[in-house]
């Protein structure tokens, strides 16, 4: 089996997905950006550390290293990769500048391509985080009324067109209204803004594109998501069954039946 590259944003998801590869002693070499990657990542891998933008030498290593096949996983903030130009090597640059767009979708669709004019492949990493997708149905303890059902299909179907134009992934809804729509800023702080303007009781909706590429920015929800949701005083998190990443699940159920949020995954497909 060949070689597989982990490039690691921040987050959970990248150790998740490197533990369950070391586990099947699978070949791994993981390329982490200081002050961004988790340090646990050493545990299950050898780990090559980088400053973000060193693009070129990101991908001299990859090649020294022999990876073949490459996963992308964790977070590296939209803003990060607009606002730091200053901070990129001349590969980089260049490879942003030629871009004419620059939403997500269109961003790490152009990385895969430049990455695998370098020779590289491209693999889905869901097989082996296939524990981690949502299930449809409610998630915890706490049962949703039929009011707050109504908003969660109601944003659910908002959030899809919202995800489509790859402008966001969430949007808060609240007795029919759109409330907040993720923009650059993220979930967690779309769902705090949301809370601001809709007062209590809002309902989070967080979606996958329309035929998601399972290769990057599948959506993830965890403990992380339910904390903003409790500053907002938000009361239920409805998101999309099978193409939703669940971190530390254990931990997110009692955190959910501890703030009486109500989580639940809908088949939207």
């Amino acid at each position: 089996m060949n070689k597989i590259g982990l490039i690691a944003g921040a987050g959970e998801l990248p150790v998740v997905f490197a533990k369950e590869v070391s586990q099947k002693k699978i070949p791994l070499e993981i390329f982490a950006f200081k002050k961004i990657s988790d340090k646990k990542l050493k545990q299950y891998a050898p780990v090559k550390w980088f400053h973000f933008g060193e693009a070129q030498k990101l991908i001299d290593s990859m090649k020294k290293a022999n990876v073949k096949d490459v996963v992308m996983l964790g977070k590296i903030e939209h803003y990060s990769l607009i606002f730091s130009f200053h901070k990129l090597d001349k590969k980089a640059k260049d490879f942003f500048s030629s871009l004419k767009d620059k939403r997500a979708k269109s961003i790490l669709e152009a990385v895969i391509k430049e990455l695998e004019n370098e020779g590289f492949s491209f693999i889905d990493p869901s097989p082996y985080l296939s524990s981690l997708l949502v299930k449809e149905g409610l998630l915890n303890s706490i049962k949703p009324e039929k009011e707050f059902l109504k908003d969660a299909e109601f944003g659910l179907k908002i959030a899809k067109e919202i995800a489509q134009l790859d402008i966001g992934q969430t949007v808060v809804v609240k007795n029919g209204i759109v409330i907040a729509v993720e923009g650059i800023e993220g979930t967690d702080k779309c769902i705090i803004r949301g809370g601001k303007l809709g007062g209590k009781e809002t309902v989070v909706c967080k979606v996958a594109r329309k035929n998601q590429d399972m290769r990057y920015d599948v959506p993830v929800i965890g403990p992380k998501t339910l904390k903003s949701m409790k500053k907002a005083k938000a009361k239920v998190l409805a998101v999309e069954a099978g193409k939703t990443y669940l971190l530390e699940k254990e931990k997110f159920i009692k955190l959910a039946d501890k703030y009486k949020i109500s989580v639940i995954g809908f088949n939207l497909s």
